[in-house]
């Protein structure tokens, strides 16, 4: 497997570069909306609300946690999930500094 040169990007590329990767599959999207939507840690209903087998929600969960995009905390023998605000907040931040930036460029196509 070739090196990604990540070194040779800022920090905040490479976080944000972290980010949209963990997003990039549509059953992640979905949790997030999911965890978003209910507003409180959840334990096993995420599996309930997604099309998929126990496993590979977890598995989902796992990199969406990688990321930091969700945090978990032990409950018994579950494990709560919730959103974690801070880092979904400053990948808004990112994107809307994108954003505005288009509005100041002419077309170029």
């Amino acid at each position: 497997m070739g090196s990604t040169k990540s070194e040779h990007f800022t920090a905040q590329q490479n976080e944000m570069a972290i980010l949209a990767k963990a997003l990039g599959h549509p059953a992640r999207i979905a949790i997030m909306e999911y965890l978003l939507s209910v507003d409180t840690c959840i334990c096993g209903d995420i599996v309930n609300e997604l099309p998929l087998a126990q496993a590979t929600v977890s598995q989902h969960l796992k990199e969406l946690k990688k990321a930091g995009l969700i945090q978990g905390t032990i409950e018994g023998n579950a494990i709560c999930y919730c959103v974690n605000e801070t880092t979904l907040e400053k990948f808004n931040n990112y994107l809307q500094q994108l954003t505005s930036k288009m509005g100041s460029r002419t077309s170029c196509c």
